[in-house]
């Protein structure tokens, strides 16, 4: 089973921020393929289905964003899953533009606060990811209010297109590999 987790905050207060990125995706991806994310336990909201044939846990952590490793170190725990192998984590990224995505088979975190404890919690970066760009931070703004914010009108159909493209990187790393959604999906949005 292949753990897909999406990073964001819980609560309608951070509904659609920049920071939530990750957790619009896995709404995407549950509406997608039909898969009930209600389910708390491990302190996540969680939904097991399978996408493309592939069975899968989603997974929003509820323990807010920078405690996130939490979560995902509980859950790798308990289906005594590898990180390298079976976990893919969903996260927005400032160092993208706006409807960027970028594939990656491992890494740093980037300054990312989430993976950050992710990689703290579970003692290795060997796993993928999937970064959604959600714009840099403007001089006049600290990272904070910038990835807790809103996007402007005009960028809000980037992001979703993004996401909605993300849908699809996820269920090809699923079912080919992370170097064909890297090639496939690495880059701006396609104008369709």
């Amino acid at each position: 089973m292949k753990i897909i987790v999406g990073l964001g905050n819980p609560g309608e207060k951070y509904e659609k921020t920049r920071h939530n990125a990750g957790f619009d995706v896995i709404d995407l991806l549950a509406e997608t393929y039909g898969i009930e994310t209600a389910q708390e336990k491990h302190r996540a909201k969680i939904g097991k289905g399978r996408i493309e044939g592939v069975p899968v846990l989603l997974v929003k952590p509820q323990t807010f964003m920078n405690l996130s490793g939490e979560s995902v170190a509980e859950i790798l725990h308990y289906y005594k899953a590898d990180p390298e192998e079976d976990l893919l984590v969903i996260s927005d990224d400032v160092t993208l533009d706006v409807g960027m995505l970028r594939v990656r088979r491992k890494g740093s975190a980037g300054g990312h606060n989430g993976l950050k404890n992710i990689i703290e919690h579970c003692g290795t970066q060997e796993f993928p990811r999937l970064r959604v760009g959600v714009g840099h931070v403007p001089p006049e703004c600290d990272m904070i209010r910038h990835v807790l914010g809103r996007l402007p009108a005009e960028e809000r159909p980037i992001l979703e297109k993004a996401c909605r493209r993300a849908v699809k990187a996820v269920a090809c790393i699923l079912t080919e590999d992370v170097d064909t959604a890297m090639n496939l999906y690495n880059g701006k949005v396609s104008e369709e």
